[in-house]
């Protein structure tokens, strides 16, 4: 195998016992960006000498005896929202222009003291506000959108330029483009990972967290970067986590809850089919499906863009009002539309979300994890704007992909996505694990049982992810299925 096709964990065990260095690691990610970046355009910025140096520096630490853990050597991409110092930190803005970090924000420094390689900065949708990130293309088909906001993280993991890669999350975020590019998405408890140097979007929902192509990776990363930091003020106090790698072995006695409705609503076929199969083949592994209904369902959406919209409306006002032609005309609409929110509207959509908090932490009286699809269809072809779908009803692209992850963020419980399988196009489909506050570690658990016995697509591969083909330039021919979203 070609040592950016590596898993983070078998990268690591390679490095450690000498068969692969640091060196050849990341002149074989480099190479590969060097070769399928010009069409993928995962990033924004490669720091190509600067990763050369680290690796070199890595390498000398570990035939030294300094060996620093699973990180060290191992090359990776940060989000273009998320500070290191002396790169741009550009957030996909004409706004941001010239910026350049001055110093690394905390997640960028726990991955250095780690001994990571930083490769450079991954593209994202302007200052995180979409769901597409229109510079990226979709790892497995060029003419699809890589999802978003951190669209490049998730296709850089994907077309193995970036061993792993970190995102932010803020509806979606993270686990949007982690499903649409067939990666591994995690979105921690809310102030596990401190957001100290990491442009906001908005302050109560936004989330840092790993892209990778495992679930034993993401524990990996995750490991790296929780502890408390009092530079963030949502922070939580709680001390760095020793480990979060799951335990092998099946399922039994865990508690899936398997929802009777909202996240099997207004998916496609494909889509439910997929994660209802992974359901049943986790019951196989001695998981308990217990039927559940979504609490205050019919508030998530509301809730999640009258917090959202006037938070980031105020993080952009001075910028709004100075220069608001550098924005993008899709965010700028957004952050103008933050300004036509009441602040009794706000203060509705912060009570709704106390409620829908209390009203999920009762829900996990009864089950371990909740199961569901990501998205409720795959990644659709660039530049569509709207969904119909068969009921008659239409919807944006955007509050399709937000629908079913927006809950995780309201109530800032973990939520992981994992790949299990594919649609009639080729393309990845995800499924979303949710679990109680603080409780990584069983959802961790689950999605690597289920990784580990069936692999990402249920091919009994022990979860080594199929590659994309990034040569492809365009939507595949109409095949089964292929109307069933217009």
């Amino acid at each position: 195998m070609h040592p950016a096709d590596l898993t983070l964990a078998d990268a690591a065990a390679a490095v450690r016992e000498g068969g692969l260095s640091p060196v050849e690691l990341t002149e074989s990610v480099l190479e590969r960006i060097d070769a399928v970046d010009p069409r993928l355009g995962a990033y924004a910025t490669v720091a190509g000498e600067a990763a050369r140096r680290a690796a070199a520096r890595a390498e000398r630490e570990i035939a030294a005896g300094r060996y620093r853990g699973p990180l060290h050597g191992i090359p990776f991409a940060l989000k273009d929202i998320i500070d290191a110092a002396g790169l741009p930190t550009g957030a996909g803005s004409r706004v941001r222009a010239g910026h350049l970090a001055q110093a690394d924000s905390t997640v960028a420094a726990r991955l250095a003291e780690a001994g990571a390689v930083l490769l450079g900065k991954a593209h994202t949708h302007e200052f995180a506000y979409g769901l597409t990130t229109p510079q990226t293309r979709n790892a497995w088909d060029q003419g699809r959108v890589a999802g978003g906001s951190s669209g490049g993280s998730a296709v850089a993991v994907a077309a193995g330029e970036a061993t792993f890669a970190l995102g932010t999350d803020t509806g979606g975020s993270i686990r949007v483009p982690a499903a649409l590019n067939g990666t591994v998405g995690l979105k921690p408890t809310y102030g596990l990972v401190p957001r100290h140097g990491v442009v906001p979007l908005s302050w109560s929902l936004d989330h840092v967290g790993p892209l990778t192509r495992t679930v034993r990776d993401a524990a990996l990363v995750l490991s790296a970067l929780t502890g408390h930091d009092p530079r963030d003020p949502a922070a939580l106090r709680t001390p760095p986590a020793a480990s979060l790698l799951p335990p092998d072995g099946d399922l039994t006695g865990l508690r899936i809850g398997v929802p009777a409705d909202y996240y099997f609503d207004r998916v496609t076929p494909d889509v439910e089919a997929a994660v209802r199969t992974a359901l049943a083949r986790m019951a196989d592994l001695g998981a308990a499906l217990v039927e559940v209904r979504i609490p205050m369902a019919r508030y998530v959406q509301a809730t999640q863009w009258g917090l959202m919209v006037p938070e980031a409306t105020a993080y952009h006002e001075r910028t709004l009002r100075t220069v608001p032609e550098l924005y993008g005309p899709d965010v700028r609409v957004l952050l103008e539309a933050g300004t036509l929110v009441s602040a009794a509207d706000h203060l509705r959509a912060q009570r709704s979300r106390t409620l829908m908090r209390r009203a999920w932490l009762d829900l996990f009286d009864r089950v371990d994890v909740l199961a569901g699809p990501t998205v409720p269809m795959t990644a659709v072809e660039r530049g569509r704007e709207s969904v119909e779908w068969p009921d008659g009803s239409t919807e944006s692209v955007s509050d399709a992909y937000v629908r079913l992850c927006a809950p995780a963020n309201i109530t800032g419980l973990p939520a992981l996505s994992l790949p299990v399988g594919r649609d009639w196009a080729g393309l990845p489909i995800g499924m979303q694990l949710i679990g109680r506050p603080l409780d990584e570690a069983t959802v961790l658990r689950a999605g690597h049982a289920y990784e580990t016995a069936h692999g990402p697509e249920g091919a009994g591969d022990g979860g080594a992810a199929p590659r994309p083909a990034p040569h492809r330039a365009g939507p595949p021919s109409a095949g089964p299925g292929a109307t069933e979203v217009r």
